[in-house]
């Protein structure tokens, strides 16, 4: 939680249009914060990573991990494949990365 909730006692409150609202509510949902800890984040210019990109980034190591074994495996049969996949993984992950 960025900030302890026995803290939390001023309200803010903001008018919005209603696809507005189901924007913020769903962009919340998509980094896994309630909507007022996403609000405060982007308010106070801190930094908010989204759920899925965790998630993608997770798990284009884990490829790059499984590249690696076969290159390694195959005693570099494939080695110009498993560098060029290696690459778009890496490029991949920059580019979700925050």
């Amino acid at each position: 939680m960025d900030t302890d909730r026995k803290r939390l006692s001023a309200v803010l409150n903001i008018r919005v249009a209603k696809g507005e609202r189901a924007e913020v509510v769903e962009q919340a949902a998509l980094t896994g914060l309630t909507v007022s800890a996403y609000c405060r984040r982007l308010i106070l210019g801190r930094v908010v990573t989204a759920r899925v990109d965790i998630t993608v980034i997770g798990e284009l190591r884990r490829l790059g991990g499984l590249l690696k074994h076969v290159h390694a495996e195959s005693g570099g049969a494939y080695s110009q494949a498993t560098a060029d996949a290696l690459a778009a993984v890496r490029a991949a992950i920059e580019r979700v990365a925050p």
